[in-house]
């Protein structure tokens, strides 16, 4: 039997890629995370463990299984909350994470890392492709590390390079049990956009990020990839094909109510953030599609329609 070990085990993707992995002969699957995955949802034939990623049992674990892969899916994706924290986990926790796969000759670990790391620019290529500069934000604690992590990344492939990489730098995960500060946008009485920008979304389908790192793992794969479907969506179309008024506000306007909100504790998001919605990394799968071999079933404009339909009444 071929071991691979999944962190986040606990969350929606690490859910659906144990369910995909665990159904291939000859492969036996490890799910870790943080805290204990409930009964009703653990997959039957798994091995399930409890384990903090920063700790030095989880590397003790991984020693002692000697996976063939790790999938290190574990971090903490939603912004403005504690950047100590939100370090300790994502760059710690992966730093811990590398060296247990240096210490136990695991072949190959499969990263999600995020479009993030190219960080939000008003000098944003049109299309960001995997040899465009990461320049994760300073200012903004989740794109600055995943930024960290990748420079991480590139040291241990210099110093270990028996370990394979396999990245993946997805854009926008969306699909119908998705729920997250991206959606949420969506999900008022109107959608929100900046004065003088696009706002530009790529979507990738949750079920093709599933797609994407199976057949890595499967494979055996190395390589950075950037995860989108076809096309992109402003937020004017979105709101468009919601139904919704469109209500495009100037930037600094946006981030003075951001700190005003946070300043009275109502609020995690600050003035900082605005960025994020302003100057939208928009990533080309040209790579995925010729390199890696995959095409995404579904476009950016089709992975939004099936989050629509399971939480919207049709408008479009």
């Amino acid at each position: 039997m071929t071991t691979i070990l999944v962190t986040g085990a606990g969350g929606y993707i690490g859910g659906e890629l144990i369910r995909s992995l665990a159904a291939e002969d000859g492969i036996r699957v490890v799910g870790v995370d943080v805290r204990a995955v409930p009964a009703d949802k653990q997959v039957e034939g798994v091995d399930y463990e409890t384990a903090d990623i920063r700790d030095r049992s989880c590397r003790d674990l991984i020693v002692r299984e000697k996976p063939r892969a790790v999938v290190h899916l574990a971090s903490i994706v939603s912004a403005g909350g504690d950047p100590d924290f939100e370090y300790s986990v994502d760059v710690t926790g992966t730093r811990n994470i590398l060296d247990a796969c240096v210490e136990a000759e695991v072949a190959q670990i499969v990263v999600t890392s995020s479009g993030a790391a190219y960080g939000y620019y008003a000098d944003n290529p049109g299309w960001i492709s995997e040899d465009d500069p990461l320049r994760g934000n300073e200012d903004f604690a989740y794109s600055r590390h995943k930024r960290m992590v990748e420079e991480m990344l590139a040291e241990y492939r210099r110093n270990h390079p028996g370990l394979k990489q396999l990245i993946f730098r997805p854009g926008s995960v969306i699909g119908p049990a998705v729920s997250n500060q991206i959606t949420n946008l969506f999900e008022k009485r109107f959608v929100l956009g900046v004065a003088g920008s696009d706002c530009a979304f790529v979507f990738i389908w949750d079920q093709d990020v599933v797609a994407c790192i199976r057949k890595g793992v499967l494979e055996g794969r190395d390589g950075i990839f950037n995860l989108a479907g076809d096309g992109a969506l402003p937020m004017r179309e979105i709101a468009r094909i919601l139904g919704k008024p469109y209500l495009p506000l100037p930037a600094a306007l946006i981030g003075g109510v951001l700190g005003l909100v946070r300043t009275l504790g109502l609020g995690k998001l600050g003035p900082e953030h605005v960025k994020f919605l302003q100057f939208r990394p928009v990533l080309s799968n040209t790579k995925l599609k010729n390199e890696f071999g995959l095409v995404p079933e579904k476009t950016t404009r089709e992975a939004f329609d099936v989050y629509r339909a399971a939480r919207f009444r049709s408008v479009a």
